[in-house]
């Protein structure tokens, strides 16, 4: 049996792969001294972008399978092998609203799921946008609206949007004074 910490590293094997991702199991070693195997998904990392026009922030309607709805979030996409994640999220932004950008800012990075999931996540804020028409992939059902930052909060609030990058995307903005909720909305 391993001991300490890091030697569990290497018992590790893949029990499946695809596309986007792939799922591994660990043998990892508890404070108990006991063996036990874990799974983890391994994922190459993925983008979200809050879009900022002067007449509001732009969300897609996205088809989710996962949880069997269609979810109000902000565009997002997962890496290509060996690309950057400024050029992710540019990619990202022109599919699935059909803008390109003139500045693109970060904002933060976080792992969506650290209990499960290795994926890391970059947050950008996009302004300066100019319609270009949207790219979407062949199996993508994606619909573009734009909310005020007002409509954006009432829909956390009201259980409209549910989507945790977004919601974190969203905080970060307001944090740093990149968009703004007036008092009583509008």
């Amino acid at each position: 049996m391993a001991e300490g910490p890091n030697t569990q590293d290497d018992r590790r094997r893949t029990l499946l792969a695809c596309a986007k991702f792939s799922v591994e199991e660990r043998l990892v070693v508890g404070a108990d001294g006991v063996e036990r195997a874990r799974q983890v998904i391994r994922h190459p990392g993925a983008v979200v972008i809050l879009p900022i026009l002067e007449s509001g922030l732009v969300f897609v309607r996205n088809k989710r399978v996962a949880v069997d709805a269609e979810l109000l979030e902000l565009p997002a996409g997962t890496l290509e092998p060996g690309e950057d994640p400024v050029a992710c999220a540019r990619r990202e932004l022109e599919e699935e609203t059909g803008y390109s950008c003139a500045t693109i800012e970060p904002l933060c990075r976080f792992y969506t799921t650290p209990g499960m999931t290795d994926e890391l996540m970059w947050a950008y804020a996009a302004s300066g946008l100019r319609e270009v028409g949207q790219r979407l992939e062949a199996d993508e059902e994606i619909r573009v609206e734009v909310l005020s930052p007002h409509e954006a909060i009432r829909a956390i609030e009201n259980g409209e949007l549910r989507d945790g990058k977004s919601m974190l995307t969203l905080l970060e903005a307001l944090r740093r004074g990149m968009i703004a909720v007036e008092p009583g909305g509008a």
